[in-house]
């Protein structure tokens, strides 16, 4: 489990496919690293299989890239990392797994006093978790929905996320990784049986 809270900026240093694609990220953890932990790179839960220093290597699998923007890393590509909540640590942001529901797109980006305003395509099928002041992780950064719409949302991203997340220098068109909220999913899930709830049925229900 995660937080979404970045800890840190990586570096793809270098990536191979094959059967899986091995990735070589770049980090400034202490190093400390240790085979099978869990971190969240752009808010996908990879498995360190390898580390050398700072670096450490994951593999993503073929369902990992088709359901990510993994397959469009490239060397020097920037990825938001936190690694897996220990006993006792802090929740500053909210749950998040780390388990990519859906790839979103960058459709607007502007300021708004202090703050970067950014609204983004919502993929049909996760519209029913999605509800204005509810929590979204957002290439592995946890935010606070501002505004939700039928196809779209938005989110404010305040200085300190604009500086030590990738998400300030993103431009329009960029497609990003969607973890909708996982409480709103189970409920979702369990009012609305196997197909799950709509947007009108969450509102009638109070929910959105």
């Amino acid at each position: 489990m995660f937080t979404g809270l970045v800890s840190d900026l990586g570096t793809v240093e270098r990536l191979a496919s094959g059967p899986v694609t091995d990735l070589w990220i770049s980090s400034g953890f202490p190093g400390d690293f240790q085979l099978g932990e869990s971190i969240a790179c752009d808010g996908v839960c990879l498995t360190v299989v390898e580390f050398r220093g700072q670096s450490f290597k994951v593999q993503a699998a073929p369902e990992t890239l088709r359901r990510t923007t993994l397959g469009e890393w490239v060397p020097g590509t920037r990825v938001n990392l936190e690694r897996a909540l220990r006993m006792g640590d802090r929740l500053g942001g909210h749950w998040v797994q780390g388990h990519v529901d859906g790839v979103g797109t960058v459709l607007e980006t502007r300021p708004e006093g202090g703050s970067w305003v950014m609204r983004f395509s919502l993929p049909h099928e996760l519209a029913p978790f999605f509800v204005e002041k509810g929590s979204v992780c957002i290439d592995g950064v946890s935010l606070t929905l501002t505004t939700v719409g039928p196809d779209s949302f938005g989110v404010m991203l305040i200085p300190e996320t604009q500086q030590r997340t990738s998400l300030g220098k993103k431009q329009p068109g960029a497609r990003v990784n969607l973890e909708a909220d996982i409480i709103g999913k189970y409920v979702a899930r369990m009012m609305g049986g196997r197909g799950g709830l709509t947007i009108e049925q969450l509102k009638a229900a109070g929910l959105a």
